[in-house]
């Protein structure tokens, strides 16, 4: 079958669940995945055959249910990188993607503060609270050889996912050292979390109220994992306040943090870390212009 009638059936049958635009990307996807081709591929060759199509069909099948493409094929792009992602973790943002880049940046610069210490100079140390897939911690480890990263999770299969990603040869070129995945609750204050004093704190925690539920699509709502995603409307920032409580006992002096937010609570996000106690507490836009993380540094 030729590419770009494969290529136009999946398109068709993807129409009543996504725009034309975000169906024809995912098919994309799906033949860059299974075939080795490129967005391009089908116009520049327009006679590029495809003999194997059962694949593709198959794929089709989970697509057109309504799963997300990531999960159908295992593995999701996030900050030029490529990960492994199962129906027990999030798939990772182009919005958390912001986060990792502020916080690389924090990370980086902490770090050459310290290298005039030479072989005495202590690690740049970074927490990543409910990490699930690893993508933060990962993307941290990776981006700033060096540091060291603990990333904790309560979902024991959420970690399995984290500890998986498939890095080792980007470790060894980088000469980055492996994050170091723990399974402990951020709800419980007495959870022990050791490796710090911690530099930086960062956390996408679970944040969207039970009642936006009605406002999510089924490909969200009926595959990713509700534990990663939702709190009760009844208490919408229990997330925030734990996450507070624990950077207050384990952000090192001077250093500083990042959390990403429900974008209807900023305000109230941001005054959940000053009435801790930090510094420097402030509400960050996405690019999209809306409220998308809260950042603050030391205690006051």
């Amino acid at each position: 079958m030729l590419l770009s009638d494969l290529q136009k059936r999946g398109i068709a049958a993807l129409s009543s669940l996504y725009s034309p635009q975000e169906a024809r990307s995912i098919v994309l996807m799906l033949c860059a995945f299974l075939y080795g081709t490129n967005s391009y591929t089908a116009i520049v060759e327009p006679g590029y055959t495809v003999k194997e199509t059962e694949p593709f069909d198959q794929a089709m099948q989970r697509l057109t249910a309504g799963e997300p493409i990531q999960y159908v094929l295992g593995e999701c792009s996030f900050c030029d990188y490529t990960f492994r992602v199962t129906r027990d973790v999030l798939i990772p943002r182009p919005e958390t993607e912001m986060l990792c880049r502020e916080a690389v940046a924090l990370a980086a610069r902490l770090t050459r503060m310290r290298a005039a210490y030479g072989k005495d100079a202590e690690p740049v140390r970074v927490l990543d609270l409910c990490t699930g897939s690893g993508c933060i911690a990962w993307t941290l480890a990776l981006s700033v050889p060096g540091i060291r990263v603990t990333g904790v999770d309560v979902s024991p299969a959420a970690l399995e996912v984290a500890e998986s990603q498939p890095f080792k040869t980007e470790l060894k070129e980088k000469g980055a050292l492996r994050p170091v995945f723990l399974q402990a609750d951020v709800l419980d204050p007495n959870a022990d979390i050791p490796g710090g004093p911690f530099d930086v704190i960062l956390s996408n925690p679970p944040y969207i109220c039970d009642s936006e539920k009605a406002q999510m699509r089924p490909n969200v709502l009926d595959y990713e994992p509700s534990l990663a995603l939702f709190v009760p409307d009844e208490d919408p920032l229990c997330f925030y306040r734990a996450i507070a409580s624990q950077a207050s006992r384990l952000l090192a002096p001077g250093g500083g943090g990042m959390v990403e937010i429900n974008e209807t609570l900023g305000g109230d996000t941001a005054a959940v870390f000053r009435a801790a106690g930090f510094a420097e507490v402030e509400v960050r836009k996405d690019f999209a212009e809306k409220p998308r993380f809260v950042t603050f540094r030391g205690l006051a």
